[in-house]
């Protein structure tokens, strides 16, 4: 599927099949691991049944049932880390979805293994995102409009609002989009977090996803 059917088609999934992801998708996603840890300066970990993490009381809190991947998304402290956590890892959830896998980011319903989980000093695990073949394809979020997220002076270029579109089907903590997207001079694109938490990974998140809505415009991060 094209990443555009990837995004409209990933919903949140809490509960999966007992069915192992085949070893081909696994060498494909640790190729995609590798590369973002690359880019992003990140130590994300790609683990494989591995049920620990989700069979505790937090995962039965949760409501997570048959959770034995995930990807651990694990970088070095620093101001920036969970946005750039979110950005990649949104990455690699709509790769595996390219595949006909099924995912949920994780923010605090679940236990760090450390049997499994690696971290050096100054590293921190920010999220995990759950991975694997759901019983469900899950279901919608209701989404807010395209007004209540951008700001502009004039009205909104296609290539703008093509990328709040994308950035409103991104998946947010509680699914409550608190993120904004101001339009300076220029092509100057401002992306403002909303309060809460995991609202910087929010941020990086829904940033990815107006990236490739609004890639026929000529635009810069503010």
């Amino acid at each position: 599927m094209t990443i555009e059917e990837a995004i409209k088609q990933r919903h949140s999934v809490r509960s999966y099949a007992d069915r192992p992801i085949e070893q081909e998708k696994l060498e494909a996603l640790r190729a995609s691991v590798d590369a973002v840890n690359l880019q992003g300066g990140l130590h994300v970990q790609l683990v494989a049944g591995d049920p620990k993490a989700f069979d505790g009381r937090l995962a039965h809190y949760g409501k997570f049932s048959g959770v034995s991947n995930y990807f651990a998304m694990i970088g070095p402290k620093g101001r920036l880390l969970d946005e750039t956590v979110g950005y990649y890892g949104e990455r690699l959830l709509l790769e595996a979805q390219q595949m006909g896998l099924n995912t949920c980011w994780v923010g605090l319903t679940f236990s760090k293994n450390p049997d499994v989980l690696h971290l050096a000093d100054g590293e921190k695990l920010v999220c995990v995102i759950a991975l694997g073949y759901g019983t469900t394809p899950g279901v919608g979020h209701k989404v807010k409009t395209i007004e209540k997220v951008t700001k502009a002076a004039a009205p909104l270029p296609d290539w703008f609002r093509r990328g709040a579109e994308l950035a409103l089907l991104a998946p947010t903590a509680m699914n409550q989009q608190k993120f904004t997207f101001v339009l300076r001079d220029g092509g100057c694109v401002e992306a403002k977090a909303g309060w809460g938490f995991f609202s910087k990974v929010d941020l990086g998140i829904v940033k990815y996803h107006f990236e490739l809505g609004a890639v026929a415009g000529n635009f810069r991060w503010a």
